[in-house]
């Protein structure tokens, strides 16, 4: 009896314990950071450069601060969107500077240039890839990976990818993008939801020779233990500071879609991409929060100072998304039949955050299916066959099952 007591309570310590693991999981997942001996003798005796942001860490520790201490010499590290201690808003012009708690140079991707130059890889023996991604198109960080191994190719240099869990693994769904809408949110032929890891999407970029004169980059990938796509992880640090919650994470998928209408998503409130509103629809709905200037988060956020009305999604179960394993695409559907002037919907210009919703989407169909009011399956089934075939060639890169 004592025997299934103890089995019972390992059970619940299990499903409720805040560790980065499933709770069917009998042993925990184990970033590629966190898996050092498995890396560091690729490091020892070499000038190592590095692209990061708050997310690289081993432990609760920044990666390139543990690294150090057994070191380990960094001679260059590189920052993508919202900079290499994450201290920049969303779309904010990104400077150079020197690490203040360790004297390195930093040089940032979200400036003045996208990519490291031949200069700039001149002193570096071997480059580092250590961010976590969240699994969407419309999220840079799969660009920059792309820049980076495209620098790294022409450079001859080799590139480490420690690779993470992709907190949306579980979902692949979407359009493809159109490729007349390529842009800084949309750079590749893959769904809104691409369902895979930073390493896995790098094996992409090198097979199906997306660098430049497919060109192939030499990479070498520590993959995350104990891991599948299925699995829930909790992140344990916020990926940006817009993503500042597992739900607005879970969400962000569906809800970044909102950028380029003419509703508030909750930029400019503490709790981004889970509420909806505008204060055109006052009367509408009885929710209501009002955007404020939020420094590093949100400097100008449309409807500032104004109470918007709409939707809370802060309680929404994303068990839902998880089973159905679609992006929700119903709240576009019921927010523009409830807003009352329909061709002002999907207009930006109010914005100087200017915001299009055929870029987020990849398609300029969506807009118009929204328009026409066409259903939720009617507007699924129109993603295909190329999200099936995108799915088929996928399974190609698949470092986890």
């Amino acid at each position: 009896m004592k025997l299934y007591c103890i089995i019972a309570i390992l059970l619940i310590v299990s499903w409720t314990s805040p560790t980065h693991h499933s709770p069917l999981a009998i042993h925990p997942i184990i970033t590629g950071a966190d898996q050092t001996e498995k890396y560091i003798d690729l490091l020892k005796n070499k000038r190592v450069g590095i692209l990061a942001n708050p997310t690289t860490t081993i432990g609760k520790k920044h990666l390139v601060d543990s690294l150090i201490n057994r070191g380990i010499k960094f001679v260059k590290a590189f920052g993508p969107e919202h900079g290499f201690r994450g201290k920049a808003s969303a779309g904010a012009h990104v400077s150079d500077e020197t690490d203040a708690a360790t004297g390195i140079p930093i040089i940032s991707l979200y400036g003045n240039k996208r990519k490291p130059t031949e200069a700039d890889l001149a002193d570096v023996d071997i480059m580092i890839f250590d961010v976590q991604d969240v699994g969407c198109r419309f999220y840079t960080y799969i660009n920059i990976l792309r820049d980076v191994m495209e620098s790294c190719a022409e450079n001859n240099k080799p590139l480490l990818i420690l690779d993470r869990p992709n907190p949306n693994g579980y979902l692949v769904d979407g359009p493809i993008l159109d490729m007349n809408y390529k842009s800084g949110i949309g750079q590749f032929p893959i769904p809104i939801a691409h369902g895979m890891t930073i390493g896995e999407f790098a094996q992409m970029i090198n097979g199906e020779g997306w660098l430049p004169g497919k060109k192939k980059c030499q990479i070498t990938i520590i993959p995350v233990k104990n891991y599948n796509h299925d699995m829930e992880y909790v992140l344990p640090v916020k990926p940006s500071p817009n993503l500042n919650t597992q739900q607005s994470i879970m969400l962000y998928p569906s809800t970044c879609l909102f950028e380029g209408v003419a509703l508030n998503h909750g930029r400019g409130t503490q709790f981004p991409f889970t509420v909806l509103g505008a204060p055109a629809l006052k009367g509408k709905y009885a929710f209501s929060f009002t955007p404020v200037s939020i420094p590093g988060m949100a400097e100008s956020p449309l409807y500032m100072n104004e109470v918007c009305y709409g939707l809370d999604l802060r309680p929404y179960d994303v068990s839902k998304l998880r089973k159905s394993k679609r992006i929700n695409i119903e709240w576009m559907i019921e927010l523009y039949k409830a807003y009352p002037e329909k061709e002002r919907f999907f207009d930006r210009s109010i914005s100087k955050q200017i915001g299009n919703i055929d870029f987020l989407a990849g398609t300029a169909e969506f807009k118009k299916q929204i328009m026409e009011g066409k259903t939720v399956k009617q507007i699924q089934n129109s993603w295909e066959p190329g999200l099936s075939q995108y799915k088929i060639m996928r399974k190609k890169y698949l470092l986890y099952p």
